[in-house]
Formats: structure tokens, C-alpha cells, sequence
């Protein structure tokens, strides 16, 4: 199972990007025809990857709405701006 639901939705977006240029790219007229089978296979390849991703996704939810998961957070500890960790710069004599 994957991290988050922001995970799988990223991942799910990269290959939707990722299959549009590669549709992209069999319909260029300057492309040779070894090319467009080669993007021919990596998109099949790609669409099989998303549908994981889908599939994954579905059962992701399916699973919260049925109690059987739990989203976990993650805090953020940030150190930038507080002064509780500011090291003190040394005297100068």
C-alpha cells in the first residue's frame, strides 16, 4: 500500500503527463515509424502503471471508508524562526 492518498494522486498525475507527450510523440509527422512503436509500448506499459495506481488508490479509500486503514501524519518539525534552537554566537573578545 502506498505512503498517502497524495502520493497515489502525484504518481497517478506523472503518468497521465507522461502518456500524453508519449501520445505526443506517435503523432508527430516527422517520426519514424520504429519510433512510434517504440512509444506504442511505453505507453502501454505507462497506461497499465496508472491503472495500478488507480486500482490502488480505490482500494486506498475503499479501505478508510470501511475502517479496515488509518491515515497516519506526519508532523512537520521546523527549526527556521524559532528561537528555541538558535545557537548562540560566540562572545567576541
Amino acid at each position: 500500500m502506498a505512503e498517502t492518498i497524495g502520493w497515489l494522486t502525484d504518481k497517478i498525475i506523472v503518468s497521465e503527463l507522461k502518456i500524453h507527450h508519449t501520445v505526443k510523440q506517435v503523432e508527430r509527422p516527422d517520426a519514424s515509424d520504429d519510433h512510434k512503436i517504440f512509444c506504442l509500448k511505453r505507453i502501454s506499459v505507462l497506461q497499465e502503471q496508472r491503472n495500478d495506481l488507480k486500482a490502488e488508490l480505490t482500494q486506498l479509500f475503499e479501505d478508510l471508508l470501511a475502517g479496515k486503514a488509518k491515515m497516519k501524519v506526519y508532523r512537520q518539525f521546523k527549526m527556521y524562526n524559532d528561537p528555541r534552537f538558535r545557537i548562540p554566537s560566540p562572545k567576541k573578545p
